[in-house]
């Protein structure tokens, strides 16, 4: 194999964990009682809604909007909440998603 696609397959696999973690910790702090498996799923819909949509319409503000609405109406399904729920955990989980991302990049430090 290509040391290129290890790479890529062992970041996606650490991005889907955090995200995954991320999205588990607001929807219990929203008070959902789904386990960790539907944040896994969460975040794999999101993955593969978010490289669908940029794929399609490639980078830009319409892109992102499209993405996270059709990632909004997948949470609410798999978690069964509300629309105002799903919006709210949603934008929590992107907010906290991005500050985590600021941070975690340079926690292994230069490679």
């Amino acid at each position: 194999m290509n040391g290129t696609l290890i790479s890529a397959i062992i970041y996606f696999l650490i991005a889907l964990a955090v995200s995954s973690i991320i999205i588990w910790v607001i929807t219990k702090i929203f008070g959902e009682e789904e386990g960790v498996g539907t944040a896994i799923m969460a975040a794999l819909t999101g993955a593969i809604v978010y490289a669908l949509v940029y794929f399609l319409l490639g980078n830009g503000l319409i892109a992102a909007l499209l993405a996270g609405i059709v990632w909004t109406i997948a949470l609410a399904s798999l978690y069964n909440m509300s629309w105002l729920k799903a919006i709210v955990t949603a934008v929590v989980v992107w907010i906290v998603a991005t500050i985590v991302g600021l941070f975690l990049p340079t926690v292994g430090g230069p490679l």
